[in-house]
């Protein structure tokens, strides 16, 4: 990569605008822009570019999800979970519980979050599975930093304060739902193929972004052939009133190399409550953000589960037949 393709790349990253010629909006010739962006997704940089749409807000139960397997069986067990068309992410991480993957659940699911996690483990044969839903989110959104160094704070710009109580959608909702959840094509209008007008296109992205059900346009990339090849979960147990708790995590979330944080439950043997994943070139530069975000906050109480295998990871498709049949076949 050269300097121009790490400063598209982060455009593409932060937003794609829903116009009829998107790739003019980038501060180069169209013609030059869709070349860069073919050979940078052709490298495997670039994994997909669409709607990214909040899970909850359309109506969805979801949740990470904490597995005990038989490491020797490691692979077998993670293809099963794998088969479920909720799981989007699904990584081997360095803990007892040494699967940790990410699960959403269709309003019109039979078996709905708590019995698919059921049906999974007697599935699997897995030791145990554990639920860690969101009690609180204080920030979600990937923003690789190719032109930094990843310290320092930033805007927090999708958390809890825009999402709103989930609503039914309209039919013709779910259809744009459906069509912009696809990977963009790279031609000069792209949006043609979406079976909207460009007039009705942009009326619901901004209706739909007005109720946090969609959270942006935009680019998804790979983050280890972006070079940030250390994925670092860090879980921490946060202390003191509710207030403080989550003056914590708000604080946690306004770090740059920070993409997710969240509150989640606590077990007898699981004192972590705020859980932030970081992104970072190396295991030593992933250490020294968790070492900053601990001197800042003032938490000291906390460990780092890196991630050992990728097993998945893939955007959910929302409003498809998948989850009816697997229900049906399982």
């Amino acid at each position: 990569m050269d300097d121009t393709d790490k400063k598209l790349l982060s455009l593409l990253q932060r937003e794609v605008p829903i116009i009829p010629r998107p790739w003019a909006a980038f501060g180069l010739p169209e013609a030059e822009a869709l070349q860069r962006i073919r050979a940078l997704k052709q490298a495997g940089l670039i994994r997909q570019i669409s709607a990214i749409f909040d899970t909850r807000s359309l109506g969805y139960q979801s949740s990470l999800v904490a597995a005990k397997c038989d490491p020797q069986h490691e692979a077998a067990v993670a293809a099963l979970i794998n088969a479920h068309p909720g799981v989007s992410h699904n990584y081997a991480r360095n803990h007892d519980y040494n699967l940790w993957f990410t699960i959403a659940v269709s309003p019109a699911s039979r078996l709905g979050l708590e019995k698919t996690v059921q049906r999974l483990q007697q599935q699997t044969g897995a030791d145990a599975m554990r639920l860690l839903p969101t009690l609180r989110l204080f920030k979600i959104g990937v923003e690789l930093d190719l032109e930094g160094d990843g310290h320092g704070t930033a805007e927090v710009r999708y958390s809890q304060a825009q999402q709103n109580a989930p609503t039914p959608l309209t039919p013709r909702e779910i259809e744009f739902v459906r069509a912009m959840q696809r990977d963009l094509p790279l031609v000069p209008e792209p949006f043609t193929s979406t079976g909207f007008s460009m007039d009705e296109l942009q009326q619901i992205s901004a209706a739909m972004k007005a109720s946090g059900r969609l959270r942006r346009f935009s680019a998804v990339l790979r983050h280890r052939e972006a070079g940030f090849r250390a994925n670092g979960m860090g879980v921490w147990a946060a202390r003191g009133t509710e207030n403080e708790i989550i003056a914590i995590g708000q604080k946690m979330a306004a770090f740059r190399a920070v993409s997710h944080c969240y509150l989640r439950p606590t077990y007898p043997d699981w004192p972590y409550n705020l859980f932030t994943m970081i992104h970072a070139r190396s295991v030593p530069e992933c250490d020294a953000i968790l070492a900053e975000l601990s001197r800042e906050t003032g938490v000291t109480d906390y460990r780092v589960l890196y991630s050992t295998k990728e097993y998945k990871k893939t955007r959910v498709e929302y409003f498809t037949d998948a989850e009816a049949h697997w229900e049906a076949t399982t």
